[in-house]
């Protein structure tokens, strides 16, 4: 074999060996060149990174659906400051809301079954966020009409968050029992998560409350939006 081509043979075979392969030039030498990668390695490597981004998004999702709100700074007592009016022969429930967040529609419906069971054993408001030099009607979204179609709620508006302030309330969703007495038995959410709907320990609580039990817990998390912002 002439030594030109023994050279060009070996050259071929060492670039194989490296996973290249070669290329000829117009002078007749081998240069080697990468080899292309088979399309099944692109797709599977392309179906990798999706799942990790897929699953990083969905973890970032969860842990925001998990995450609660601030908790309440509550005083025992029915405030005296408040315009609220207390139901002095049976428990006031109140209830603020954020009318543009959208995990406090689950809290809205948990309020709609709780009542379907005890309501006739409270007076309940629903007392909507408000912010100041807002356009007229800016709080009357679906929410406010899913709330007020609940049959035995009160439904106010707080201008300014001024009746959450006098509460402490700081989270869409914030629930309030107090007794006849105007003594504070129950502070926190009626949902499991941001926006979940389903059995939860703070529905069970007040059901059990009202129906004149007793309960180990007299407060759970607040899962929505803050009180106080303009928009969600």
């Amino acid at each position: 074999m002439p030594r030109a081509e023994s050279g060009r043979t070996l050259g071929t075979l060492a670039w194989l060996r490296a996973g290249l392969r070669p290329s000829p030039l117009t002078d007749g030498s081998d240069v080697g060149t990468p080899a292309k990668r088979p399309r099944w390695l692109l797709l599977a490597s392309a179906f990798v990174l999706w799942m990790v981004v897929v699953g990083v998004g969905l973890g970032q999702l969860w842990a925001y659906a998990q995450t609660p709100g601030p908790a309440a700074r509550a005083s025992a007592a029915w405030p005296a400051a408040t315009r609220l009016v207390r139901d002095a022969h049976r428990p006031t429930l109140l209830v603020f809301a954020h009318p543009q967040c959208p995990c406090s529609r689950a809290t809205i419906g948990e309020l709609a079954l709780l009542l379907t069971q005890v309501r006739d054993r409270m007076t309940t408001y629903v007392i909507f966020y408000r912010p100041l030099n807002a356009e007229p009607g800016w709080e009357q979204t679906d929410l406010w009409r899913s709330a007020a179609a609940i049959p035995g709620v009160q439904i106010l508006r707080d201008d300014d968050g001024a009746d959450a302030a006098v509460f402490g309330a700081a989270t869409s969703g914030q629930t309030f029992l107090y007794d006849a007495e105007g003594k504070l038995i129950f502070s926190g959410g009626m949902t499991s998560a941001r926006g979940h709907s389903g059995d939860n320990v703070g529905r069970s609580t007040l059901t059990a409350l009202l129906n004149g039990g007793r309960s180990a817990t007299t407060q759970t998390s607040v899962f929505g939006c803050l009180l106080g912002t303009p928009t969600e």
